[in-house]
């Protein structure tokens, strides 16, 4: 089918970050192959190829014998037929005094223009589940007609996450995999009602409202009539960003987390926009980024970080984090980066005016000269546009030109972990490093930022110059420790929770569990040992004053004791 197409590419000028020039990377996620779409969608066709253009193939001479079976199924048949039979088509007549198919002594393929060739019927081979005298009365094998090829794919294929996808979207994709310095004229179209809808039922139902006051169970009150309305503003050029709800949580540290609560209309459309623009940037992102991207997730930056500290040789870690980075992303820069890709100007124009939206506060408006809310549904595929151009492709280039030894990375959000073979290679990185982020307006956190002796080899190291054992770093949660296998001792990646983690998850109720002493009131009446009997042995015993550990017998010691058993 000849599909037309447009194919837009626009040249813009690089931003001052990136020098590098982007090559393709295995990392991308796999997809089909497909026509060129970069500006415009291709729809095709969902409607199956009908029984009558269906085409059978076989010697010429049998008759059609039309199914006369009334529960005769009407699906369509796959590339093979599930059950073997003959494929039949009317009789055709000769001509050129040849007898059969015409043409066969002049053509390379006779008889494929015949009048009156028609789709035949599988006339099923398979015999019926009985047989003898039963056999008339007993269901047999249902013909199916052939088709002419495979059946044509609907306008929207399941993807691996077993979600329907937009075919447009898919095309995207393909069309940013296929050229890495392309640049997306037209994208706002993609924004339809049908992704639209999509994107409200992608929200959490409980979510905070914003500074419209709209919670997701009222908004889907006549959804329909709010969503085309949503559709012509977007489109019109009317729609206009709301500023962000200030809502504050408290951090591990006791300091205070600002974040940025979107209104709900806002959200519904930063989520279709996101998506869009995850098609083309997923291609772009090199393979050690796992923050906020999709089939991505924390356990994966970790396994990926065990790997390389076990496979590679790296005996210094640097243990990276950028201080604030939400609050201070430059603007400017912001969309200097996404014209690398996007050269859609109403989709940076919308971007434009969330960053500028601003924050209400206790009434009061603010301006955000800096910064991207957290909390926002679209901050995060920003955070990682940022650090893409601003560490990731320098990052990559850095370790292929001016590191000596092997260099290892594992990056999620704001938080990275970098492994060295040598120390001044670790040394002369993070100097560059520093210098690099301020050209962009960050820096990395003083007190979070740390360069280890961690490795197979740091202990010994360490040992021979007296300093004891080695450090340890956390990472997501986890931390990291050199430590030995029991049987063979060979060096080995440990992680365990962050202690002041799993002393907050324990204080102070996993201690304060408690059995009835004799001085606790029974309303029954009756002595401890009447209790335990009506309410079971001191493992179930409900919460009180006094804790297992303080409970006599062995009944307490072997509670206690248990979880913290060394599984073998």
């Amino acid at each position: 089918m000849k599909v037309p197409h447009r194919k837009d590419l626009a040249s813009h000028p690089d931003p001052e970050s990136c020098v590098v020039g982007r090559k393709a990377e295995g990392e991308a996620l796999t997809g089909e192959n497909a026509g060129q779409v970069l500006s415009c969608e291709i729809k095709t066709s969902g409607v199956p190829t009908p029984f009558m253009e269906a085409e059978g193939h076989i010697e010429g001479g049998a008759t059609r014998e039309p199914a006369s079976d009334p529960a005769q199924s009407e699906t369509l048949c796959m590339r093979r037929s599930s059950s073997p039979g003959n494929r039949e088509i009317p009789e055709v007549p000769a001509t050129d005094k040849v007898e059969g198919r015409p043409g066969k002594a002049t053509s390379h393929k006779p008889g494929m223009d015949a009048p009156g060739k028609s789709d035949g019927c599988v006339v099923p081979v398979k015999p019926s589940n009985k047989c003898g005298a039963e056999a008339p009365t007993t269901e047999r094998v249902e013909g199916r007609r052939p088709t002419k090829g495979n059946a044509r794919q609907t306008a929207a294929p399941r993807t691996q996450s077993r979600e329907r996808a937009s075919i447009g979207l898919v095309r995207v994709r393909e069309a940013a995999r296929r050229d890495r310095r392309a640049r997306f004229t037209a994208l706002l179209h993609h924004v339809t009602p049908e992704q639209l809808r999509c994107s409200f039922y992608a929200l959490k139902r409980a979510a905070a409202s914003g500074v419209d006051g709209v919670t997701w169970p009222e908004y889907e009150v006549g959804l329909d009539d709010r969503l085309a309305g949503l559709h012509a503003r977007i489109h019109k050029g009317s729609y206009r960003a709301q500023p962000s709800k200030r809502a504050y949580i408290a951090k591990a540290d006791g300091r205070t987390r600002p974040l940025g609560i979107a209104a709900l209309e806002d959200k519904i459309v930063q989520h279709a926009i996101s998506e869009i623009l995850t098609q083309i940037y997923e291609v772009d992102f090199k393979g050690f980024s796992y923050g906020f991207r999709p089939r991505r997730s924390q356990h994966d930056a970790l396994d990926a970080l065990w790997v390389g500290l076990m496979a590679k040789r790296v005996s210094w870690v640097l243990d990276a984090d950028i201080q604030s980075f939400f609050d201070t992303i430059d603007h400017e820069w912001m969309l200097r980066f996404l014209e690398h890709r996007i050269a859609d100007r109403r989709i940076l124009r919308q971007i434009r005016k969330w960053l500028k939206a601003g924050v209400l506060e206790d009434g009061t408006w603010s301006e955000t000269e800096e910064g991207t809310p957290q909390g926002a549904v679209l901050s995060p595929l920003l955070a990682n546009v940022y650090l893409h151009y601003v560490f990731d492709l320098w990052v990559d280039r850095w370790r292929a030109t001016r590191a000596r030894g092997e260099v290892i990375a594992v990056r999620y959000a704001d938080d990275t972990v970098l492994g060295f073979q040598y120390r001044d290679d670790a040394e002369r990185f993070l100097k560059e490093l520093r210098e690099r982020l301020m050209k962009f307006g960050l820096a990395l956190h003083p007190e979070k930022t740390r360069l280890i002796e961690f490795g197979r080899f740091a202990e010994k190291s360490r040992k021979d110059r007296g300093d004891g054992k080695p450090e340890s770093f956390n990472f997501l949660g986890f931390t990291h420790m050199c430590g030995k296998t029991r049987k063979t001792r060979k060096f080995y990646v440990q992680r365990r929770t962050v202690a002041k983690r799993m002393r907050a998850k324990l204080h102070p109720r996993s201690c304060t569990r408690t059995l009835p002493c004799a001085s606790t009131p029974d309303t029954r009446g009756g002595s401890r040992a009447s209790w335990e009997r009506r309410h079971g042995s001191a493992r179930r015993a409900p919460v009180n004053r006094r804790p297992y550990r303080n409970s006599a017998g062995l009944h307490g010691r072997r509670v206690i004791k248990w979880p913290f058993r060394r599984i073998r």
